[in-house]
């Protein structure tokens, strides 16, 4: 149960029965490549990681978006690599905390 857990976290970005973190599940990635965002639960955070995104031509497949207090977790499948430059960029972004490419 909790193994499982983790290592769908550790695999697949999802989080389920977390206690500081909402529950967030996109399944298996079907597309190129996953990134996870762990950020602040801030108005326009959402915008500025896809105009990051969209500036580098990156196409996203499917995204997910939940936050529980002051935190917001973002899961978003994409159909290209992510460029350092994109990370460096999303990374940057105030109230970024973690971000993870799978």
């Amino acid at each position: 149960m909790a193994a499982e857990e983790i290592r769908d976290f550790l695999e697949n970005g999802n989080i389920v029965n977390s206690v500081n973190f909402p529950n967030c599940d996109l399944g298996k990635c079907a597309a190129k490549k996953r990134i996870t965002l762990l950020h602040q639960n801030v108005p326009n955070m959402v915008g500025q990681i896809t105009a990051i995104l969209a500036n580098e031509k990156i196409n996203i497949a499917d995204m997910l978006n939940k936050s529980k207090g002051n935190l917001a977790y973002t899961m978003i499948d994409l159909d290209n690599e992510v460029s350092e430059s994109a990370l460096k960029s999303l990374n940057a972004i105030e109230g970024m905390i973690k971000t993870r490419v799978l």
